[in-house]
């Protein structure tokens, strides 16, 4: 408890009456003084005295934020530990209670409330508490909830209130909980949006039974559901709740009915003639019970409570079965319905037959009726709130606890077993572990199972605590509407036009007879079918055993027909399905709904043998891939020559030789038989990277070689080309896309062997299965499927929009497609003696080798090619610019060995003119200096120098860096 300070009031009148109401009711309690320190010691000693006088034990602290000095602030304060004083110091507690006491439901609360009071504290005497009930009626209207219960609070006073029964009623009071700060006990079962914790749900939530339904429908493995809501804002937010139920279940609701609480007995009749349009097995139906039993009466009308139809109800209805009168059973026979679960108890017994006598009593000609769940959640909440407000009563009174224990706080902790089992308010709702699954069977339900919530996944169980079973996924056998005990009644199909046969509707054609073949039964001159087609939907639909007859009604071909109009009529409803060679398309597939494809996907060409070709080994590499390679090889010799003719004595020669050479060396590298001894490194790098580039060209050319020799290919531009010309309008054969080819529309097998045979058309593109079908009629032809393009779906069967036929012929197909059944219907009708050049129907076309490839490889051996002949270049320069430097310097060498000994020889005169003859005729060299016998020429000159005794003239390799002016 807090108080606050001031310097100017020691004590107000209101805080002296805020000191003995405490001491009235507290025997130990707290006080935190907020001040800011300088009267602290004062108001802590004024507070002692006062609580000593009383004989109370107090602690106080202080020195906290200042709370405020407005009276007002005390005066609230003071109210509410006055009502608290005179509500449990007194013992007794004023509860609310806001029902519509006109309805079965208000009836049965009220008296479960005057019954769970009486027997609680016949039960518990020494409780020092009391609840007294004061009952508001809202007398059916939601609106008056509101202005009931502001009347409770003011006038009354209540400390808490039970109700109201519906949603609706419900959210009206969820703020005003909220603001009073008081528990409210509600019947609502729908979870709310806003948390508000002092909003208590004592009933089961009924979004729970959602994922049951959904599994439900799972196990009877039926496809489409329709759910069945009340017109309101509740009806909406649980269609959504269930919605997201099925989704989890990968299932999906094909139609919501939105039926208001108030239509009349012709505008429900009204929907449900629109419902009966629908192809749906099974209904959903989530409303109130007035008007459920409104809805089972008019569809008992239409005749959809006959064979045919499954109806699942849940809670909101199935809760008051045993209240609803002879007339509303007898419409539900057939129904399955989910139902809150009460387990079996002494207790549950002794209250239902001491509720029964008073019931009877009062009106001995009552019709028999039930409590229902409603009543068994109010006893078992005036339970806990009695035993609430006794511990809040004790915890005040007599224990030494310095918290405030307030009512709420002990509601959610209540735990104790209950008529409805275990009870408690985890979370601020209850929370149930099963549900009953129960049989509208004769009088009222028969229990057929239980729903397990609180399993991982939930799960259905015949009896709680003992193992499941496999069969109807752990439920007992259940009669559905119209006395049938089938899984899932799959008649419902037929009654949308009234037939007791499947209308199927059947191309006459006479195109593919292999394929698709009308068959009369002379006797009985009725219709069926053969081929390929006719075998497959034959095998699935028997499998299905739906016990109905098929009837195959023959559509003959007019001019200016397609398949399209087939499909057209199966959309508008005339007929149930179409069989045959139908193709898939999206756009078909908007109007109807298709079963999965049957055949190989996708388109073939069919073609004419081709013939031999002597040229076929230039066919692997584009011309200017062959251009470019021949160029390079040309090249390379031309950069070996220039790099090894100067020191290769290989290359050297004669000018045919030296070419001769040089082209063999080249183009023997393309099979690496090149035998010429390289001396330059420059030669070996530029080879290395040439013999890289030839590898990966020959390897490829290699491979692609094989390709076309194993997989003749047909040239689809500038060609004429066919397909059938009503099989799918086009629309397949226009995606393929081929520009500007000569297209040429053919109707039967005889007119494609005529058309490849004298040549009109170059190739036919077609499904391929007729292009399996015309090689299975013409086994000796010279005609092949030489290629496959996954441009279409297939053939399937068409149903109406929404039928579950399609669905279940799909499972039928691919149960076919496994066990090998639908590959030996193929042998029996299409199967080819002759083998086809190809095989492999996946298998693609080969594509020649092109410069763009290659790009790359050969940028790198061209860099390398034209580097190793500038660095060669270079040499070669340089190698000419040395010797001619050479030459300089020898030349001015002798003419200075000359001046030279003609001064050591000036006494001999005589002598001096000879050896200047000596010296000058030795210059006359035998050997005539060029760049290429340079060494020769150096050596003759040493040897002259030497032999006129001039050796130490001789200069080494050094005399070459020696500037000529320097000499």
């Amino acid at each position: 408890m807090s108080t606050s300070a001031s310097s100017s009031t020691l004590m107000t009148p209101i805080a002296s009456q805020l000191i003995f109401a405490l001491t009235n009711v507290y025997s130990q309690f707290s006080f935190k003084i907020y001040d800011d320190g300088s009267k602290y010691k004062l108001w802590k000693r004024i507070f002692q005295n006062m609580c000593k006088g009383a004989k109370v034990h107090c602690h106080i602290t202080g020195k906290f934020k200042p709370l405020g000095d407005d009276d007002e602030e005390w005066e609230a304060i003071y109210s509410r530990i006055k009502k608290l004083k005179l509500c449990v110091a007194n013992g007794v507690l004023q509860v609310g209670v806001i029902l519509d006491m006109d309805s079965w439901v208000g009836k049965v609360v009220y008296s479960c409330i005057a019954m769970a009071i009486s027997d609680f504290y016949r039960a518990n005497p020494h409780y020092t508490t009391r609840i007294t009930f004061t009952t508001r009626d809202t007398k059916g209207e939601p609106l008056l909830v509101l202005s009931t219960a502001l009347d409770l609070l003011e006038n009354t006073e209540v400390q808490a209130i039970i109700g109201p029964e519906s949603t609706a009623e419900a959210r009206f009071l969820e703020v005003l909980g909220d603001k009073a700060n008081i528990p409210i006990l509600s019947f609502s079962t729908t979870p709310f949006s806003n948390q508000n914790h002092n909003l208590l749900r004592i009933a089961d939530d009924e979004t729970t039974q959602f994922k049951g339904i959904a599994a439900m429908v799972e196990s009877f493995k039926a496809k489409n559901v329709i759910v069945i809501c009340e017109d309101t804002e509740n009806g909406r937010e649980m269609a959504t709740y269930m919605a997201s139920a099925f989704q989890e279940k990968n299932m999906y609701i094909t139609y919501t009915s939105l039926i208001s609480t108030s239509a009349s007995k012709e505008q429900v009749r009204e929907e449900l003639q629109k419902l009966q349009t629908i192809q749906a097995t099974v209904f959903v139906m989530h409303t109130s019970p007035s008007l459920a039993t409104g809805i089972f009466s008019k569809a008992k009308e239409l005749g959809m409570m006959d064979e045919g139809y499954m109806w699942i109800i849940t809670s909101k209805t199935t809760n008051l079965l045993d209240s609803m009168d002879t007339e509303a059973i007898k419409s539900m026979q057939g129904a399955v319905g989910f139902r809150s679960y009460f387990p079996a108890s002494r207790k549950l017994h002794n209250f239902v037959s001491k509720w029964r006598k008073q019931h009877y009593a009062l009106d001995p000609f009552m019709e028999y009726k039930e409590v229902d769940s409603n009543g068994i959640w109010a006893y078992d909440a005036v339970y806990a709130l009695a035993m609430a407000i006794e511990k809040v009563h004790t915890t005040l009174i007599g224990m030494s606890s310095s918290i405030h224990a307030s009512l709420l706080d002990e509601m959610l902790r209540v735990k104790f077993h209950g008529l409805g089992g275990e009870f408690s308010l985890m979370n601020g709702r209850s929370t149930s572990k099963a549900m009953e699954v129960v049989n509208v069977i004769g009088k009222g339900g028969r229990r057929v199972g239980f729903w397990m919530m609180m399993s991982t996944n939930g799960e259905f169980v015949k009896e709680i605590g003992k193992s499941n079973s496999s069969s109807n996924h752990g439920l007992e056998s259940m009669i559905w509407p119209g006395g049938s005990s089938e899984t899932i009644p799959k008649r419902r199909i037929l009654q949308t036009n009234g037939n007791k046969k499947l209308r199927i509707l059947v191309p006459d054609f006479g195109t593919f007879p292999n394929l698709l073949q009308l068959i009369v039964d002379p006797k009985t001159n009725i219709s069926g079918v053969s081929g390929f087609c006719g075998d497959v939907f034959n095998a699935a639909f028997s499998a299905l055993d739906y016990g109905v007859g098929v009837e195959i009604i023959p559509y003959p071909y007019k001019d200016g027909m397609n398949y399209n109009d087939l499909i057209d009529k199966v959309y508008r409803k005339e007929y149930d399905a179409v069989i045959g060679d139908i193709t898939i398309t999206a756009n078909r597939s908007v109007y109807v709904d298709f079963t999965l494809p049957f055949t190989d996907l996708g388109t073939g060409t069919i073609a004419r043998n081709a013939k031999k070709n002597m040229w076929i080994f230039l066919d692997p590499l584009s011309a200017d891939l062959w251009i470019t390679s021949g160029c390079f090889f040309l090249f390379l010799g031309f950069v070996i020559w220039f790099i090894e003719h100067r020191i290769n004595e290989e290359f050297q020669g004669s000018t045919c030789q030296q070419i001769g050479t040089t082209l063999w060396f080249a183009f023997s590298t393309l099979v690496y038989a090149h035998r010429e001894n390289l001396q330059s490194n420059l030669s070996r790098f530029v080879v290395t990277v040439w013999v890289f580039v030839v590898l990966v060209l020959t390897s490829s050319y290699t491979a692609t070689l094989s390709s076309v020799l194993t997989v003749q290919q047909i040239g689809m531009k500038e060609t004429s080309t066919g397909f059938l010309g009503v099989s799918f309008g086009g629309a397949a054969f226009n995606n393929l896309n081929f520009g500007g080819a000569k297209i040429e529309n053919l109707y039967t097998p005889e007119a494609y062997v005529k058309a490849l045979t004298s040549g009109g058309v170059d190739a036919i593109i077609d499904e391929i299965l007729y292009i399996k079908s015309v090689l299975a009629m013409y086994p000796t032809s010279d005609f092949s499927l030489i290629s496959t393009a996954s441009t279409t779906n297939g053939f399937g069967f068409a149903f109406q929009k929404g039928s579950p036929l399609a669905g279940e012929m799909s499972t039928e197909i691919a149960k076919m497609r496994e066990d090998g059944t639908l590959k030996a219907l193929e042998d029996k009708w299409l199967k080819r003696e002759s083998a086809m050049m190809s095989k492999d129907f996946s298998s693609p076309s080969p594509q020649i080798l092109n410069l763009y490839g290659f790009r790359g490889l050969f940028l790198i051996s061209g860099v390398t090619m034209a580097f190793a002949l500038l660095v060669s270049m270079v040499r070669v320069v340089r190698e000419k610019f040395h010797v001619k430097v050479q030459m300089q310097i020898w030349s001015r060498l002798l003419r200075r060995s000359s001046d030279i000994h003609a001064q050591d020889s000036d006494a001999e005169s005589t002598g001096s003119s000879m050896a200047t003859k000596q010296i000058t005729a030795a210059i006359h060299l035998n050997t005539k200096f060029t760049t290429h016998n340079y060494p020769v020429w150096r050596k003759q000159v040493e040897s002259t120098l030497i032999s006129l005794a001039l050796e130490d003239f001789i200069i080494g390799p050094s005399m070459v860096s020696q500037r000529p002016d320097d000499l």
